[in-house]
């Protein structure tokens, strides 16, 4: 298998199929932590990789597998290119992990389940969250098409249609499909090969990787001298990173001393380098990497270095402890049955904010206008002009309400 060149949402409501479509796909179930096998939903991100394959023989139209025989004539196929997907977590309440995917996806599958009313409540927030963050290549698909008669099929394309108007994903192909049966994965592959390009990336420049899991990979009870150092996953968005290289993670760990707190940046060393299962000697940009290192693993246990950014010494963005926000808001709360005006941002009140792969809290200090400034609880490392996603408090839950841009 070739190395991941790009990074594939799976996005929309809970329970209508991604991480089954994910597992058809790539034939790896990403729903591994115990209280996701507990619950039957998806909590934290999920990765999988999978190569996709055409076959040279049969001549049918697009002729896409992920086998290495073709299902039809049984030929031989060739490798066209191997992709990472990102599996999100549907439920309400994870938004702000999936908008931390987002940050890393180059395209998105939008899963709709067939046999349900099409928009539920997750699917019209995941979509406006992609709107919201500039992911253009989308394609949909119409799943669970094996639950429903042809006709409530016809009927619930029209509804998807109708929901997509005016909407990033207007223009969006609609691949009707059942992950459960294995039905017509080929033309969804056809889609995505179509839809969803692989980037350029900047080779040249020095690497960078959002990082967006950690992991203490030790068994309780190791022996001293066979502790493994702390890795953290993630994807390169340019640059080239080998293993051996020096390691600047930012803003790094949090100091308390005196009263006053300090982050200060974490160098480190990397040990080895994983693209899917494969070790690499040098990963690119595109596709999900783990990266081990000789941190101490008590620093990357239980993804406590999600959201932070790793990259060569001296070459990292700015660490922001506040920040001016250029705001561009939705009209309508999305996400709730019944929608309700956003209204204007106020001074002293709270938001999540999304940057990248971190996930935030920052009080409005200032609010004018269109233009927020805002104190961070935790600091995040970004250049200025990256967009960040907003929400606000309504009810119980954080409910995504527009997006602003790092401007101070």
């Amino acid at each position: 298998m070739s190395q991941p060149c790009v990074n594939i949402g799976m996005v929309g409501h809970v329970d209508h199929g991604k991480t089954t479509l994910v597992k058809a796909l790539s034939g790896v179930w990403t729903d591994t932590h115990s209280e996701e096998m507990k619950r039957g939903i998806s909590i934290r991100l999920g990765y999988a990789d999978t190569t996709f394959r055409k076959c040279p023989e049969c001549g049918l139209p697009g002729g896409y597998t992920v086998s290495n025989k073709c299902d039809q004539c049984e030929a031989e196929t060739e490798e066209v290119r191997t992709v990472s997907f990102v599996d999100s977590p549907g439920h309400e309440t994870l938004m702000a992990t999936m908008l931390s995917g987002a940050a890393i996806m180059d395209g998105a599958i939008l899963v709709i389940a067939a046999n349900e009313e099409c928009p539920q409540p997750q699917t019209k927030e995941h979509l406006m969250a992609l709107n919201i963050i500039g992911k253009k290549n989308i394609v949909i698909v119409q799943n669970k098409i094996d639950l429903v008669s042809r006709e409530k099929l016809i009927e619930h394309y029209k509804q998807i249609k109708e929901f997509v108007k005016g909407t990033v994903a207007e223009n969006a192909p609609i691949i009707p499909i059942s992950a459960q049966q294995n039905t017509n994965i080929d033309a969804l592959i056809a889609a995505v090969e179509d839809i969803i390009p692989t980037p350029v990336y900047k080779m040249d420049r020095p690497s960078q990787m959002l990082i967006a899991r950690s992991f203490d990979i030790n068994k309780p009870g190791a022996p001293i001298d066979r502790i493994a150092g702390g890795v953290v996953g993630g994807t390169l968005t340019e640059g080239v990173l080998h293993a051996d290289d020096e390691l600047e993670i930012r803003p790094g760990r949090k100091v308390e001393s005196e009263g006053t707190t300090k982050w200060i940046p974490i160098t480190t060393l990397v040990t080895e380098i994983f693209a899917g299962r494969h070790k690499v000697k040098e990963a690119t940009p595109g596709g999900l990497l783990a990266v081990g290192t000789k941190l101490d693993p008590t620093l990357t246990k239980s993804d406590t270095l999600t959201g932070q950014v790793a990259g060569k010494p001296g070459t990292l963005p700015p660490t922001h402890h506040q920040f001016t926000l250029e705001l561009h808001l939705l009209e309508r709360v999305v996400g709730v049955i019944d929608e309700e005006d956003i209204g204007v941002i106020k001074t002293s009140e709270p938001l999540m904010l999304n940057v990248g792969t971190a996930t935030t809290v920052g009080v409005v200090s200032s609010a004018r206008g269109d233009v927020a400034e805002v104190k961070l609880k935790r600091p995040v490392c970004a250049r200025i002009g990256s967009t960040v996603a907003i929400s606000r408090r309504i009810g119980a839950r954080w409910r995504l309400i527009g997006m602003g841009v790092i401007t101070d």
